[in-house]
């Protein structure tokens, strides 16, 4: 029987072991008096070697209740006091909690103390009364009472787990004061020589307590998996105030002091440490810093890889010769993952994002989501938790474009955040800037919901709605939800003005009637002139005023808000576009050319602006000098969106294509040569010309198969720009009656978009000038099934219809072309053909009208200038 109970007492006191490493006190006292009640049935026997050391460091069941009351005390009040340990109370604590001074002392009578009851040779009593010292700001006397402890007995193996969490705490306790009586007034070695030594406590402190937590973690799997068959989970483990500043204090130190790279690299090595149950929320934590670290503070030049020390002149700005980990070795090192054939970031963007991501995924999986009151004290602090994460992860994605993936990570977000402004926003802007226009326009109309006092979210949902969706009348709906606002909407008034504008712009672009279109272009012409009223200093707002009065050809009436426009923003590249145009339409071909090399100065690789000076060319000089400028253009294209060799680069990296692209431009040839064709040139060999320009072109037609055996990949818009680049080409070599080039050109562009309308035109345009009428007919008719409303199908389809004898028929088409396009002077003279060809009286009408707008035409149409927010 005694054996019996000899076994239960070591359960007991194994099960109180574990309680005490745990800080489980409140299941202590009911342990206590279990011993309590065994110790009298054995008094007999032997009343302390049947329970141990235990009551020899604690002789009264109330003195050690007593002991761990004032514990319990200490963390429930640090923890209520501050919760989680912020940056700038993780060195010092305040010195707010001396009003509670007396709370503390009373839990310590003058009776215990003077009993022997809690004699500091015990570690666990001399580490609390250093505790209550630390929390009364007496630092020496917690420095005294660290010294008596004996810190070197605490490191010795075979010691209980807990004792692991006293050298911690003990450490910490030491150096925070050391920390604290560095603002006395001493001289500045012995200040350095507190600072050092005080992050010495500060790193064995941080390894101690996490060798502690993997001990623990051990021991606690161990009771689980005994106790796996009564279906007891495992208790969560809950950090203590000062087992908090002991796993935080050595980074925050060294950052707090300046110390960039060392505190990173604090950093590292504390997120290398084999992870424990104890230790997930102090990672999330150090993982969240760090990425805020490298975010804010590192370069991409001065990056250093993670598993190295710092560079040595990071170090020495710091004043260092190594790291302090390598200055002062640790007594209990960690148990840390091995470094083989593990991944490694190459970049500062994407270690950040990588620890940002991992965060996310523990931060959003542990987020309250109960909407009960009693959760939302809980259920606010972890909603702040998870934002600073998405704001750090909102600015590291951005840096590298990834805009899909960093919407997709605020999607997940949605589950907690009913009503949350903040979250919605940036889940708004981040599907805008991914081009998810729908999703976008939905969150911010949620947005506004919240907040419809705010009138930039309607101006942003119409922005999407104009911009990428083409949503005319939502936009126009949402422009009038501000502008109702009136003075409310303070400066995005003139923005809200400028929207309706534009759809009114937009619209009458659009219109199929004139009479529809007239209405619109009046009321886009009121809008804009009353934003212009509102802010006559937004250079934009002048601007599209311009654009508007040139598309109802009141040129001479849009230079004056046009000069506005660039006298606020001179190096506006729409501005400069839209002062060739009208330049070009006022008949002044060289001022225009001038002009746009000006442009062209400043916005060197401007498509748009690159297509007005090869008609400009072409007018002033022939096709034979444009055809240079689109041999530039091709070269330009490919330099910048030439992706047919991007599997040849490391996939794994995450800068972007295009940065790669542009970045091993020199390294690299091009994948395929980008050039004009040219079959008249004369051959030295024996080859006859007709030989030579049929293998030239085998030869190029095999260089285009090439092409379109090479995957398209990136945005459309890229592989547009180079079809556009052969039509115009191709369009060239025609006006010049080089018919073969022009081929070529035309192959090139139908390789990439084959049921493209411009490209049928092009083949209907080729057809006709060689002959074959009815070919180029059944091309337009392609065209036009593909773009009904388009200008030039439907002028060549007329003119064609009438030369080939079916003349109502080619009346009609006309008719068509200027019921749509009004101010096409093409469409008028075609139609002037067509009824004077069979003896119409309208014909001189038509040709008068053609002769009126051909006056104001512009060398390209107005509609090239994009009209967006």
């Amino acid at each position: 029987m005694a054996a019996r109970v000899s076994l239960t007492q070591l359960r007991l006191e194994a099960e109180l072991d574990r309680l005490r490493a745990e800080c489980q006190w409140d299941r202590v006292p009911a342990l206590v008096e279990q011993l309590h009640a065994l110790r009298f049935h054995e008094e007999g026997e032997d009343p302390l070697g049947g329970v141990g050391v235990l009551f020899a460091m604690c002789p009264d069941t109330d003195v050690f209740m007593l002991v761990c009351s004032l514990d319990r005390f200490l963390e429930s009040f640090l923890k209520e006091k501050h919760g989680l340990i912020t940056q700038q109370e993780a060195i010092v604590l305040v010195l707010t909690f001396r009003p509670s001074r007396a709370s503390s002392k009373s839990l310590i009578p003058r009776f215990i103390l003077s009993r022997g009851g809690l004699t500091p040779k015990y570690l666990n009593e001399a580490l609390l009364l250093m505790k209550v010292h630390y929390v009364q700001g007496r630092y020496w006397d917690a420095q005294g009472m660290c010294a008596r402890v004996g810190l070197e007995e605490l490191t010795k193996e075979d010691q209980p787990t807990y004792h692991l969490r006293l050298l911690a705490e003990a450490f910490v306790i030491k150096g925070l004061s050391l920390d604290h009586q560095t603002v006395s007034a001493v001289s500045r070695v012995r200040l350095s020589e507190r600072e050092e030594e005080s992050m010495s406590c500060f790193l064995r402190a941080c390894d101690a307590a996490l060798s502690y937590l993997q001990e623990l973690d051990k021991t606690v799997m161990t009771s689980h998996t005994k106790t796996a068959k009564s279906n007891q989970a495992p208790v969560d483990i809950e950090l203590g105030y000062f087992l908090q500043a002991a796993l935080q204090s050595a980074y925050l130190c060294l950052l707090q002091r300046g110390h960039l790279a060392q505190g990173a690299h604090q950093l590292r090595r504390v997120l290398r440490v084999v992870e424990s149950r104890g230790s997930q929320r102090f990672r999330k934590s150090a993982a969240r810093k760090l990425a805020e670290v490298l975010l804010s503070s590192v370069s991409e030049d001065s990056y250093w890889l993670p598993l190295g020390p710092p560079p040595p002149a990071w170090l020495h700005r710091e004043g260092a010769a190594a790291s302090k980990d390598a200055i002062y070795p640790t007594v209990k090192p960690p148990q840390r993952y091995s470094t083989d054939s593990c991944f490694c970031p190459q970049d500062v963007v994407e270690e950040a994002v990588l620890l940002l991501l991992i965060t996310e995924s523990m931060s959003s999986g542990e987020a309250v989501i109960s909407r009960l009151p009693d959760q939302a004290e809980a259920r606010q602090a972890s909603l702040q938790d998870v934002t600073s994460v998405y704001d750090l992860l909102t600015v590291g994605m951005a840096r590298r474009g990834q805009y899909t993936a960093l919407s997709e990570c605020l999607e997940r977000a949605m589950k907690f955040s009913f009503n949350e402004f903040h979250l919605w926003h940036q889940l708004g802007l981040s599907l805008m800037a991914a081009g998810k226009g729908v999703g976008a326009v939905s969150v911010f109309k949620e947005c506004t919901r919240m907040r419809p006092e705010d009138p930039s979210l309607p101006l942003l949902a119409a922005k999407i709605c104009i911009n990428q969706l083409h949503w005319l009348e939502e936009a126009l709906t949402l422009s009038q939800r501000v502008v109702s606002m009136g003075e409310e909407a303070g400066e995005f008034l003139p923005r809200a003005y400028l929207s309706v504008g534009l759809c009114y712009s937009l619209k009458a672009s659009e219109a199929s009637l004139r009479v529809d279109r007239n209405e619109f272009n009046k009321k886009s012409l009121r809008a804009l002139s009353k934003a212009q009223s509102l802010d006559p200093h937004d250079a934009q707002i002048a601007m599209y005023l311009a654009l508007q009065l040139a598309l109802v050809r009141q040129v001479s009436a849009a230079m004056e808000p046009l000069q506005i426009a660039l006298s606020l923003r001179g190096d506006d590249v729409q501005s400069l576009h839209l002062l060739t145009l009208l330049l070009s339409a006022q008949k002044h071909h060289h001022n225009a050319l001038e002009t746009l090399n000006l442009a062209l100065s400043q916005h060197p690789s401007n498509f748009n602006l690159l297509f007005t000076k090869v008609k400009l060319e072409e007018d002033l000089f022939g096709p034979a000098a444009a055809l240079q400028t689109c041999e530039e253009m091709l070269q330009e294209w490919q330099s910048r969106y030439d992706v047919s060799r991007s599997s040849e680069t490391d996939d794994s990296s995450s800068v972007p294509a295009a940065e790669r692209a542009e970045v091993n431009l020199g390294a690299r040839k091009p994948s395929i040569h980008l050039t004009l064709p040219d079959f008249q040139d004369a051959s030295t060999s024996s080859l006859s010309p007709s030989s030579v320009a049929a293998s030239r072109l085998e030869a190029a037609l095999s260089e285009v198969s090439d092409v379109s055996s090479t995957r398209r990949q990136g945005p459309t818009y890229i592989w547009t720009t180079l079809e556009r680049i052969w039509l115009q080409a191709g369009e060239l070599f025609m006006a010049d009656g080089r018919l073969k080039e022009a081929q070529f050109c035309i192959a090139e562009a139908s390789c990439l978009f084959p049921n493209s309308h411009s490209v049928l035109l092009q083949r209907g345009r080729l057809a006709e000038l060689r002959g074959q009428r009815e070919e180029a007919k059944g091309l337009y008719d392609e065209a036009l099934a593909i773009h009904p409303t388009g200008e030039n199908v439907l002028v060549h389809m007329g003119r064609l219809l009438v030369r080939t004898g079916r003349v109502h028929l080619g009346e009609k088409v006309l008719r068509d072309a200027v019921q749509v396009h009004s101010t096409s002077h093409e469409a008028w003279a075609g139609l002037g053909e067509a009824l004077q060809s069979r003896g119409s009286s309208q014909a001189p009408d038509c040709f008068l009208t053609a002769l009126d707008l051909e006056a104001s035409c512009p060398i390209r149409p107005f509609t090239i200038i994009p009209r967006e927010l």
